[in-house]
């Protein structure tokens, strides 16, 4: 709870593999919440620091996002200084490093309302999410039924064999499949920009902003898509 009386949600974008996607939803997640008015910050757990050079070409007109990082910092600043969030802050958005330490795994998660787990439709990705979400269940110990674990199937190209494999297997998992995004280059030209999907005019990002609905359904509202467990 924020001196003001409201409340800090913290939202963790988690995959022990690299590459899944997990910067992409970290930065568009923050730039939504920037637009609803949620002040949110954004905090780069991840040595590559890529949500960090997408703040570094935000704009300065654009509704603001604040930056923290736990790497690279001056030895006089200390880690638990560094990330922590400005006192109006109503989103803490958490991108995390790939591999998690087993043994800071519950401590992450810990106070964590929501966590976003990306997954790319490859047998890479999908043995690395199978790992993923038993470390969740079993060492930080979340249950499924608290709702707080969702999947977003990231990357997809719709209507090819692979991605139904990644659906049917996904299912399999008992846990929610909270969004579905394609295969786009949409996601390149908001980075490059410092933006957030949401925040792109050019005519073709309108299917995007469409499929991050029921992502942010369930980021706010804990609603589950229908079929998601299908």
């Amino acid at each position: 709870m924020n001196s003001d009386g409201t409340q800090l949600r913290r939202i963790l974008v988690l995959n022990p593999k690299g590459g899944s996607g997990k910067s992409t939803l970290a930065t568009n997640l923050a730039a939504w919440c920037a637009f609803q008015g949620l002040s949110p910050a954004l905090l780069d757990m991840d040595p590559q620091g890529s949500s960090s050079r997408w703040l570094s070409k935000r704009p300065a007109e654009a509704p603001a996002v604040q930056g923290l990082r736990s790497y690279d910092l001056p030895s006089n600043v200390t880690r638990s200084f560094a990330t922590r969030p400005p006192p109006d802050t109503r989103r803490l958005i958490v991108d995390t490093p790939a591999a998690v330490p087993k043994e800071e795994l519950r401590e992450l998660t810990r106070d964590a309302s929501r966590i976003i787990v990306p997954v790319l439709p490859s047998d890479i990705d999908i043995h690395a999410v199978t790992r993923c979400i038993a470390d969740l269940l079993l060492v930080a110990k979340i249950p499924r039924a608290a709702g707080r674990i969702g999947i977003v199937a990231n990357r997809v190209k719709p209507n090819t064999v692979v991605f139904r494999s990644l659906m049917r297997f996904l299912a399999t998992l008992e846990i929610p499949v909270v969004g579905v995004l394609r295969d786009t280059q949409n996601y390149v030209r908001a980075f490059d920009q410092g933006l957030g999907i949401h925040e792109l005019r050019g005519g073709t990002e309108a299917k995007d902003v469409e499929q991050w609905g029921t992502l942010l359904d369930w980021v706010e509202h804990g609603r589950i898509p229908e079929h998601a467990l299908a």
